[in-house]
């Protein structure tokens, strides 16, 4: 049965899979191919059209890339265009403080990788749609969760044309990001916390023949800001304010805001005067940490930011949601061969992956503290010497390689790759009848 309001779907209107994921980001994408080169039907739902959403997050580090490769979408992903960064650099009022060299790294992923997360995308979608067994829902979001007793079993989602649509699984992945619709449908609490003191206003400038090679953060008496490379010939900036400052700094207007930023940046300071013309160049992102309650459910797992949020500092998410998205899928592979998408089944998932996120959450206060607070004379000078430890000594390479490959390096499990799930999730199941379905949360906000 469906509950009050929600319109009776036709059979041609619901689609029935084995995994439905929602959210066509880099980790939904890649573990929807990861499924279909399994031999997995899954649904893809995703709320935008033609993949038009605003990224922010698109360096790669070596252990995305690795995943990325291992899907066989690495090489034309950057063929589409790409900038290959050399590693990590903090300056102090324009001295090098601290220098950490991805060139140490074996080959060939000896570099942090700028990639305009369009590019990825669009790889990731060719390669699932060249398979069988998808069925990809655009310009879907998602508005409720089908039950059958206390699992779930599907997802509601409405149109842009004000239709809905109704796709019953053996198991939905929650990968919508941040801010989840489908972790919200499912009562998860995001487990926000205010762990880091600094949101990060991005902007992009345009910079022919002005490529660092490098991700720098410029620090000076005030504050910090991140600069780096990306295609086609920009740089990306990003400037570190006081936690929800951003009102106060708006008030000052775009001429006060663009003079502070040239001070700042003196050798792209006549970028910024040329390129910065109005407050709407720059985009505010509330940086917090977040640790969902529970990664997974009967019938329920999240990956990525769906499951756990980081800040900016050190290029984490994207590697992150990657090596989830290649932990879960042998899990997911488990639970539809056996029938049982239970939340025992897929706990292993979650067992595994949750001390990296919170093993990151850590690293990364602590580097944010360190890169990106203010500070005197006298923490400079402390800050100054640690650098030339960790620049100088083998401990950098040991630090360069736990942010480059995280503390948990997943591999894609390529052996898993062409056999066919042996008993689909959706098959009826033999024992007694099954609870009767029904639809939480359909309307805005509501949850069953």
């Amino acid at each position: 049965m469906t509950s009050p309001g929600v319109p009776e779907m036709s059979r041609v209107d619901t689609p029935r899979v084995d995994v439905c994921v929602v959210g066509a980001g880099p980790a939904g994408l890649a573990l929807t191919l990861m499924l279909l080169r399994s031999g997995v039907e899954v649904a893809l739902v995703e709320r935008s059209t033609g993949l038009r959403r605003d990224f922010h997050g698109e360096i790669l580090q070596p252990g995305g890339q690795r995943v990325l490769d291992e899907l066989g979408v690495l090489s034309a992903a950057r063929a589409r265009g790409a900038r290959e960064l050399a590693g990590f650099q903090v300056l102090q009022d324009e001295r090098l403080l601290l220098d950490i060299d991805y060139r140490r790294l074996p080959a060939p992923y000896d570099c942090l990788l700028a990639l305009p997360q369009r590019h990825l995308l669009d790889e990731l979608l060719a390669a699932c749609r060249s398979l069988p067994g998808l069925t990809f829902l655009e310009g879907h979001r998602v508005s409720g969760l089908v039950r059958e007793g206390e699992r779930i079993a599907g997802v509601v989602a409405h149109r842009r044309d004000g239709g809905t649509t109704t796709v019953r699984a053996g198991v939905v992945v929650g990968a919508d990001g941040r801010h989840s619709r489908t972790r919200m449908l499912a009562g998860i609490d995001a487990g926000r916390r205010e762990a880091f003191d600094q949101d990060v206003a991005w902007f992009a400038l345009p910079a022919p023949g002005r490529a660092t090679g490098e991700v720098r953060v410029h620090r000076t008496g005030t504050g910090a800001l991140l600069v780096h490379d990306t295609h086609p010939d920009r740089l990306r900036v990003g400037w570190t304010l006081p936690h929800r400052t951003w009102n106060r700094v708006a008030a000052r207007g775009i001429q006060d805001v663009r003079r502070e930023l040239a001070d700042a940046l003196p050798p792209f300071a006549d970028l910024i005067h040329e390129h910065l013309r109005s407050l709407s160049d720059l985009t505010l992102l509330d940086v917090f940490a977040a640790q969902a309650g529970r990664w997974v459910d009967d019938g329920l797992l999240l990956v990525g930011d769906s499951a756990h949020t980081h800040g900016p500092i050190g290029a984490q998410g994207i590697n992150l949601a990657l090596q989830d998205a290649a932990a879960a899928h042998p899990v997911l592979l488990d639970a539809v061969g056996a029938g049982d998408a239970s939340r025992d089944r897929l706990l292993p998932y979650e067992r595994r992956r949750r001390p990296a996120a919170a093993t990151v959450h850590r690293i990364q206060r602590i580097q944010a503290k360190a890169l990106l607070g203010r500070s005197g004379p006298v923490a400079t000078r402390l800050r100054s010497r640690a650098a030339s430890v960790v620049t100088r000594s083998r401990i950098g390479e040991r630090i360069t390689h736990r942010i480059a490959y995280g503390p948990d390096p997943v591999t894609v499990c390529t052996d898993l790759f062409g056999t066919p799930a042996s008993a689909p999730a959706s098959a009826p199941a033999p024992a007694s009848a099954p609870a009767p379905a029904s639809v939480s949360g359909v309307d805005e906000g509501s949850r069953g």
